[in-house]
């Protein structure tokens, strides 16, 4: 038995058994192979978010218009522009020939730029190759929008105060009515609020340009100081007990107050109110759209002011 060698009994075979073939260089996290592989994984990652972002971009910001259809539609509502913008070599086509018309005849400069340039102004947005830029939109200031309403001696004072209204659509809206039944401006807080955009511009299809907006820091102290002036602060809601057809001192200076319609009135807010008026309505419907109420309240006080012209 001298010089034999001791075997491992199969051991070792069956140590080995279930490992399966060798893995490749490039699976293994140690070796040089894996980290290059995962280097060019990652170069590769940033590429695309390189391209997604140049591709789509973070968007026009609140105070650009842009496409064929959109521009055209803000220059027939005469929004107010700061800059316009067409992209060198842009297809012509009817709306874009009609956009180049109305800029001519209004005296409005297309300045030419490069689409990669109109492209960064944009955001990536889709442009087109047209968008047009609003000018910083320049608020009142309630002092003196309380100072037009009381010393107007052709009707008296009436603005509407908007609490917590953060849709542009029904900012824009609100604006049109309050310019249609004959409102002296409108009245936003600073925070949790729409403000003037493109958007409230075309919803307020050009009220905006002659109807001003207020903004406050603080709206209940606001309401509070038009109510020291005289003005009548009558809240809209829901559970209200009087009917908008009977609201007090209608005939002098009146500020109507305009909830979210999801949460309505905040509470400081109500107490500010000297009323709390509510608009009839059948059982099966909740509530009404906050644009669509303001514009029935201030018809209801035209009417009852006899401001309505049925000519």
């Amino acid at each position: 038995m001298a010089g034999r060698k001791v075997g491992s009994g199969g051991h070792r075979k069956r140590g080995l058994a279930g490992r399966g073939p060798t893995p490749k260089a490039e699976d293994r996290v140690y070796h040089k192979a894996y980290k290059a592989k995962q280097a060019a994984q990652s170069q590769s990652n940033q590429r695309g978010r390189t391209q997604r972002t140049t591709s789509h971009g973070k968007g026009a910001g609140a105070d650009w218009v842009v496409g064929r259809n959109p521009v055209h539609e803000a220059l027939l509502a005469k929004m107010p522009i700061k800059a316009a913008y067409v992209a060198e070599g842009a297809e012509r086509d009817d709306r874009l020939r009609d956009i180049f018309r109305y800029a001519a005849e209004h005296s409005i400069s297309l300045m030419q730029t490069t689409r990669t340039e109109l492209d960064r102004l944009t955001g990536g947005a889709v442009h087109q190759g047209i968008a047009i830029q609003l000018p910083s939109y320049e608020y009142l200031h309630p002092d003196d929008l309380m100072a037009d309403a009381l010393h107007d001696e052709t009707h008296p004072g009436l603005v509407v105060a908007l609490d917590g209204i953060t849709d542009p659509h029904n900012l824009g809206a609100i604006v049109r009515s309050a310019a249609a039944f004959g409102a002296h401006g409108v009245i936003i807080p600073e925070r949790r609020s729409a403000s003037v955009t493109a958007v409230a511009w075309k919803a307020s299809a050009g009220a905006l340009a002659h109807t001003p907006v207020a903004r406050t820091v603080n709206l209940n102290r606001t309401l509070s100081d038009y109510a020291k002036a005289g003005f009548m602060v009558v809240g809209l809601a829901g559970e209200g007990d009087t009917d908008i057809s009977g609201i007090p001192g209608v005939d002098g200076p009146l500020a109507l107050v305009v909830g979210s319609e999801g949460d309505g009135l905040a509470r400081l807010t109500r107490e500010r109110c000297d009323v709390l008026a509510t608009i009839p309505i059948t059982s099966n419907t909740e509530s009404l759209n906050a644009s669509v109420a303001a514009s029935i309240c201030l018809y209801e006080v035209a009417r009852c002011r006899g401001n309505i012209d049925r000519n």
